[in-house]
Formats: structure tokens, C-alpha cells, sequence
């Protein structure tokens, strides 16, 4: 992974020292809470309902060993013993003393992490495929790309205030695990004729007004990149709306004004700015890619694992759900759950968080992700370790079989910390976890992508959920809306509202009747939820939630 260099070092060293004085004069009185917002903004800090909360970024979702064990140590320093891995593969503290936080950053800086731009209207954490580097379907680790943004982004002069936030994400998959149609610029790496470069989305996002982001270029060569999309953000900065907020993200600005006229600005401003580049940003490229080299792999026997797989039907279930494959032969991808039935989805303690760490010494080629679906990754576990490393991860409590199941819930942390959030979310998430968990259905139902929001912002990217949850303030009581049908692979698709929201008594039970529905409609045991949903659409789903006399009143 990417080492810093003894500029990054200074340069972190430097933006930490300035916000600690900026700190200093907000405690003294000399700055007001309004003044300080840009500031602090800046430096990843956020004034949430009950204390100041601090956004670290993973970039690209990737950390070492050292790294998580810093995490662990702030958690128990600085916060309640515990962090909170996000959709976009950043960590949150929700209970720092803003006294504090300047020395968490320069904690941070000692394990090279930092908090800078994830926040305010300028670029943010660019992310990546969380089985970047492993992954048997990729064409090209995606993390070199993701750093050489990243590192082009980190205080470019022209863009600290965009009219809005800018997310940017990248794919080196045909199957897309980034999300990338849901971002303001969307990366897929492909290779044509034995060259390398990526197919352009723009225009995507979530939130107030959900859309889709649409391809500007087919295919653009990998050494244009970066001035493309210095030309992209560029336009957007000049045509981009700043009357209104809910209409400044770029989504807005291409709807307005049409992808066409879109692209011919930007193809104009490429022309204009490409010549500036002089072939800079690939020499920088080069020294990025070759910090990305691929582990030694062993080469060893996996008959430990098969064994193990075929006597112990824990182990069995656990592999079938958690492990997906990997492109070195005698390897597999472990994706640890952060959803326990009943737990907090991306709450992780610090004790989990040092075993993660130990695993990953010991086992895992001293690598770990973060994913947007708020797990962690160890991308490269040996099969013959996988009985030792579930067994640890069983001893603490992180064991639990059930990514892509109906209990691994994206959930944001709703109205129990966020000053935005008009519902709580994660008590509907852990009580969805634990009814199916009850009634024992979880395996029987197989994938079933389930996505909680506590507020239009669509932080729990429930636009894109085969069951979407949307919590609203109905008259001060939380009513909780569903969406159905949507997807966040390379089918994206927007859901589609089922009709009037439920309350939080009734949310689960209708939940329930959505499920009951599908096993009872769908054509075998292999048909999962979105396939039945398109093949029939919305219609039965619909009449199993509102045919009920007593939920048709309570959702009126």
C-alpha cells in the first residue's frame, strides 16, 4: 500500500498544526461556532446532536495492521471504546471533546491517515471495490487509481468550494462493488486492444433527488485521466448551482443541462488544460502502482479447510456466506460481518477492531478493507488458516454468517446521533437482524440487500436496496417509507416507493409480509428477492402490504 513521502508528512504535519490553533481560538471564544464551521469542516469535524463527531478517512477502504490498531486506540483514548465504519469507507467518533481532536490528528499522522476533505463541499474520500488487489473478476486493482486522485484532490486550489460535496469512486470489476452509477464520478477500469483506461459515469447520487449517473466517455485512456477530470469538476464548478443546495449536486447540473452540452464542455476544457500535465501525473503514477504490488502468496494445502468445511456445518455456513473467491489459486476473501444479530450495523469495538488486526498480522498479509456495506475485509486469508481464523473471529463475536443475507442491514446512524436525521435507523435495523434471526429464515430467504436511511439524505443508500427503508418525521412521529426493487451493482437501479410509510411498530411486520411474499411467488430456491421483484414488479409486493385492513390504517 501507498507510503508517505517526506512531503505528505510535512504537509499533514503543517494542516494539523493550523487547525490546532484554530481549535484553540474556538475554546478561547475568539472564533463563534459560525466561524469555526468552515473551519473545522475542513478538518473532517462535525457538531452532531449530543457532541462533536470526528470522520477519519480509510482511503479507498484500505488499512494495515498498525493502522487499525490506531483506530482501536483512539476508540479507547479519546472516545466510548468504539468507532464507526460508513458507507464510504470512512470511521466516525461520535464522542470526542473538540479539546481532543487535534491530538487524534496527530496520532493519526503517525500511521499516515488523516480526516482532511471528508467534509465540506469539495472532493471527499475517493473509494474503491472493497476487494481491490483480490478479487478473481478484476481486470486492475482499482487503489492505484483511487491514490493518484486522491492525491490530486487533497487541497486543489480550484475546487475547496464546489458548489457541493463531490464523491468519487472506483472499479476494477466487471461487477461492480463501488457503487460507482451512485456517484457524482464513477470509474470502471477496462482494457481495450491492450490498452488501459476506464469508462467515465457522471452525475450520480442519492439523496433528495436519486439518479443514476450516465456514461460522458466509453473509453478514455488511462494517461488522460486526471486532466479529464480536472475538466468534469472544472464545468461543474462553473455551471453548478449555489442558489439552492438541493440543487447544486453535478446530478443537477448535468439534468439541467443535458448530458450533451455536458460533455462538450468538458472535451473543450480537456483540449485546454491536457498539455499542462506533461506527462507528470504518469511518472507519479508509476511510483503509486508499484507500491500496490500484490503479496508473495504461499503456496500450501488446503486440506485443513476442506476438511473442516465438509465435518464442521458452522465453519460450512459461514464459508458458503462470508468467503468469496480470490484470484491466487489456494487463497480466499474473508468479509467479517460488523452485523450481529442485534448489533449496531458498523459499530466496531476496540477489542474486535485489535483482533482484525492480529488476523491480518498473522494470517492476512497485513491487509484489511473497509467496505460501503460497513463490513471489514481480510482480502488475502490462506484457505488452510480459514478453521483457525473463524474460530478467533467466533471467540469474538465477529463469526456471525450472513453477508448478503437479510440481518447484513447498511443502516446510517440515524436520529441517535445525527443532527440531520428525521428517524431512527438503527433500532429498525437490529430488530429486522433479530425477527429473521427468530424465525430461523435468513439462510432459507438467501441475498436480500436491505438499506435504512434516517433522513432524505440517503446516507443508508436505501435508493439502491432490494428493500429500502426511508425514515421521515410525520408530525413529530417517525413513519418509515419502503422502496423496493433497487440495486447498486452494474444493474443499478433506483427503487420504486411502494406507497405510504409505516410506523416503527409496524415497519418490521411489514417486512415480514414482503417476505413471506417472495418465498411464497418466487419460481425455486435460486430465484433471489430482485429477481422475483423484476420478473412480477410491484404489484404483488404492494398488495402484500397495504391489503391489511389494520396496516393500511395505521400507513394512512
Amino acid at each position: 500500500m501507498y507510503a508517505y513521502s517526506d512531503f505528505d508528512k510535512s504537509f499533514l504535519a503543517s494542516r494539523n498544526a493550523q487547525f490546532r490553533a484554530q481549535v484553540e481560538r474556538r475554546i478561547a471564544g475568539h472564533l463563534t461556532e459560525d466561524e469555526f464551521k468552515p473551519l473545522r469542516l475542513m478538518n473532517g469535524v462535525y457538531l452532531q446532536l449530543h457532541a462533536y463527531m470526528l470522520r477519519v478517512a480509510i482511503p479507498y477502504g484500505t488499512l494495515n495492521s498498525g493502522q487499525m490498531n490506531m483506530l482501536a486506540h483512539l476508540a479507547d483514548k479519546y472516545d466510548k471504546g468504539y468507532g464507526h465504519f460508513t458507507t464510504r469507507q470512512n470511521i466516525q467518533y461520535n464522542w470526542p471533546e473538540l479539546r481532543d481532536i487535534p491530538d487524534m490528528l496527530d496520532e493519526l499522522g503517525t500511521v499516515e491517515m488523516h480526516a482532511i476533505q471528508t467534509s465540506g463541499n469539495t472532493i471527499r474520500n475517493v473509494t474503491a471495490d472493497h476487494f481491490a488487489g483480490a478479487a478473481a473478476d478484476e481486470i486492475a486493482d482499482p487503489r492505484p487509481v483511487a491514490e493518484l486522485i486522491r492525491q490530486w484532490s487533497t487541497d486543489h486550489p480550484e475546487f475547496q468550494f464546489l458548489p457541493r460535496k463531490f464523491k468519487v469512486a472506483v472499479t476494477g470489476s466487471e461487477s461492480d462493488r463501488a457503487v460507482t452509477r451512485a456517484h457524482d464520478i464513477g470509474l470502471r477500469m477496462l482494457e481495450r486492444g491492450g490498452v488501459a483506461g476506464f469508462e467515465i459515469i457522471v452525475g450520480g447520487g442519492l439523496g433528495r433527488t436519486p439518479m443514476l449517473g450516465k456514461v460522458i466517455a466509453e473509453f478514455l485512456p488511462r494517461e488522460d485521466l486526471l486532466p479529464y477530470l480536472e475538466a468534469i469538476v472544472s464545468v461543474y464548478n462553473l455551471l453548478g448551482r449555489r442558489d439552492n443546495k438541493y440543487k447544486a449536486r453535478i446530478k443537477i447540473t448535468v439534468h439541467e443541462n443535458g448530458l450533451d452540452k455536458i460533455r462538450d464542455l468538458v472535451n473543450e476544457r480537456f483540449v485546454a488544460i491536457k498539455a499542462r500535465f506533461n506527462g507528470i501525473d504518469q511518472e507519479l503514477f508509476k511510483g503509486i502502482e508499484a507500491a500496490f504490488a500484490a503479496p508473495n502468496f504461499a503456496v500450501k494445502p488446503i486440506e485443513t479447510y476442506e476438511a473442516a468445511y465438509k465435518s464442521d456445518p458452522v465453519f460450512r455456513a459461514w464459508s458458503d456466506t462470508n468467503l468469496h473467491d480470490h484470484k491466487a489459486d489456494g487463497y480466499a476473501i474473508v468479509t467479517v460481518s460488523m452485523k450481529a444479530h442485534g448489533a449496531t450495523p458498523g459499530d466496531a469495538s476496540s477489542a474486535q477492531m485489535r483482533v482484525l488486526a492480529d488476523i491480518a498480522t498473522r494470517f492476512g498479509h497485513d491487509e484489511l478493507r473497509i467496505s460501503h456495506e460497513q463490513n471489514v475485509i481480510l482480502p488475502h486469508i490462506h484457505k488452510s488458516d480459514l478453521p483457525e481464523v473463524h474460530n478467533i473471529l467466533k471467540e469474538n463475536g465477529l463469526g456471525t454468517a450472513n453477508i448478503g443475507l437479510i440481518s447484513d442491514i447498511i443502516a446510517c446512524p440515524g436520529m441517535d446521533y445525527c443532527a440531520l436525521a428525521t428517524a431512527r435507523s438503527i433500532p429498525i435495523a437490529q430488530q429486522i437482524a433479530t425477527r429473521f434471526d427468530e424465525l430461523k429464515l435468513e439462510h432459507e430467504i438467501g441475498e436480500l440487500k436491505i438499506k435504512i436511511s434516517g433522513c432524505i439524505n440517503a446516507c443508508g443508500h436505501h435508493h439502491v436496496a432490494h428493500i429500502g427503508i426511508l425514515g421521515l418525521d410525520r408530525a413529530g412521529v417517525e413513519s418509515y417509507q419502503i422502496t423496493l426493487g433497487g440495486d447498486h451493482t452494474e444493474t443499478a437501479t433506483i427503487g420504486e416507493r411502494a406507497g405510504p410509510g409505516f410506523s416503527a411498530d409496524d415497519i418490521i411486520p411489514a417486512i415480514e409480509r414482503l417476505v413471506a411474499t417472495y418465498i411464497e411467488l418466487r419460481e425455486n430456491d435460486e430465484e433471489i428477492f430482485i429477481q422475483t421483484y423484476r420478473r412480477l414488479g410491484l404489484a404483488p409486493f404492494k398488495a402484500a402490504l397495504y391489503t391489511d385492513e389494520k396496516a393500511r390504517a395505521n400507513a394512512a
